[in-house]
């Protein structure tokens, strides 16, 4: 599809230049230069290759803030891609983060190297090579190797994941020729090589005889769910995110959870800790049926009451939720894992101001261009965090947390806050 046919498909044309889609882009909120209003009206008005040319155009974090919100309906965040696979085609591109080595690794795979293997599991977990559930595991891998510098795994939550679906009897596929899902190729502009990935992917999985596939990364799950039926047809498999598969079982008493332990999770420096956490500004605790269980189905997981009242007063723990972008605005799934942390006794989940469909991005995106304009996005986003009292920032995403540990990893911030996959929180909440 050409870039005029994205234009009239994306309504571009229907901007009335309101200017709401600038003041909701978190980009633009500390980088005055841009503006998804503009970057939309430079193309219309202007010669083609000025926008395609424009370092700008890879500054949009394809968060969809400024599409949910715009008045005209304008897509935005598909306008952005379009405009990115033209760039691609006129010989332009962003410029990518850590030296190039994750888009490396994606093009390799795209070329058909043959991944390493699954050198991250070890005896005590079970997996197979053929069966009813694929737990898609994602780039976690290559993270290790990449984010060593602020020492932060990865790995950690795929061992958690698979150590939960053990627990509730779920032995999934677990492929060493998995391969990258695609998601940064995708709204990169590489469309060719997200196509390839996506056909060996489905392939991958045709082979295994999976009929669902797990996820723990929100981009992989928007992927499969949402991009892979619209380029290459219907799934024949269902998919899902583990939270989602959790969160089933715990309310049908078959996962039982207590207070969250400390059990030795590698934590980097500059991730905070659980020390008492002062009440501060914006604090917003959740109450009532907002992302709580009914009683019922917490006598069910073995809670009592309102899911406190056995708990001491050391045991509690206040957390606060960043909302995935993937997750959130653009699949609607924002309840699931609050309800999940609803049923951990001693949690008490404060929410952030911004939450969900107007939560606010970790602030990078698909591996390309992380400036001052980036990192004060992630660092706005944790002082948001602390303010509620939360001494744990909860997170469903692995870039999210990536990214926001980054950030946090300056010791000279005072951000203490801890940054924690709900995986790996859930593991430890298992009795």
């Amino acid at each position: 599809m050409s870039l005029e046919q994205k234009i009239e498909e994306t309504k571009a044309y229907n901007c009335v230049e309101c200017g709401i889609c600038t003041g909701s882009c978190p980009v633009s909120r500390v980088n005055p230069d841009f503006s998804p209003r503009l970057m939309v009206e430079k193309l219309l008005l202007g010669p083609q290759d000025e926008i395609l040319s424009d370092r700008e155009l890879w500054s949009c974090l394809t968060c969809k803030t400024c599409s949910v919100r715009c008045p005209a309906q304008v897509d935005y965040n598909e306008f952005m891609r379009a405009a990115r696979v033209a760039a691609r085609e006129a010989g332009f591109e962003g410029v990518d983060t850590h030296a190039g080595v994750l888009r490396s690794i994606m093009e390799l795979h795209a070329k058909g190297f043959r991944p390493a293997g699954n050198n991250w599991l070890d005896s005590s977990l079970q997996t197979c090579t053929r069966g009813n559930d694929f737990y898609f595991v994602g780039c976690l891998p290559y993270f290790d190797v990449v984010f060593r510098n602020i020492e932060l795994k990865s790995t950690p939550i795929a061992r958690s994941a698979v150590k939960l679906m053990n627990l509730v009897s779920i032995i999934p596929v677990v492929s060493r020729n998995e391969r990258c899902c695609g998601h940064d190729f995708y709204w990169s502009g590489n469309y060719d090589g997200f196509e390839k990935l996506a056909r060996y992917n489905l392939k991958l999985i045709s082979d295994s005889g999976a009929s669902r596939v797990i996820f723990t990364c929100p981009e992989g799950y928007h992927t499969f769910s949402k991009v892979y039926p619209s380029v290459l047809g219907e799934l024949k498999f269902e998919v899902v995110h583990l939270a989602d598969v959790l969160l089933e079982k715990v309310k049908k008493g078959e996962l039982k959870l207590g207070p969250i332990c400390d059990r030795g999770e590698e934590k980097p420096r500059g991730a905070g800790g659980r020390g008492r956490a002062t009440a501060g500004g914006g604090e917003r605790r959740v109450s009532g049926d907002e992302g709580q269980a009914d009683p019922e189905i917490k006598r069910e997981a073995g809670l009592s009451g309102d899911g406190q009242e056995t708990v001491s007063e050391e045991s509690r723990v206040k957390v606060t939720f960043q909302d995935p972008c993937r997750m959130g605005r653009m699949m609607g799934q924002t309840e699931g894992i609050r309800e999940l942390l609803g049923l951990i006794p001693g949690i008490e989940l404060v929410e952030m101001p911004r939450n969900r469909a107007n939560a606010v991005c970790c602030g990078s995106s698909q591996w390309v261009t992380c400036t001052s304009c980036n990192k004060q996005i992630q660092l706005d986003r944790l002082a948001e965090a602390r303010e509620t009292g939360a001494s744990i920032l909860v997170t469903a995403c692995p870039k999210c947390r990536i990214h926001l540990t980054c950030a946090n990893y300056d010791k000279d911030r005072d951000l203490d806050i801890e940054i924690r996959d709900i995986v790996s929180l859930v593991l430890d909440a298992v009795r």
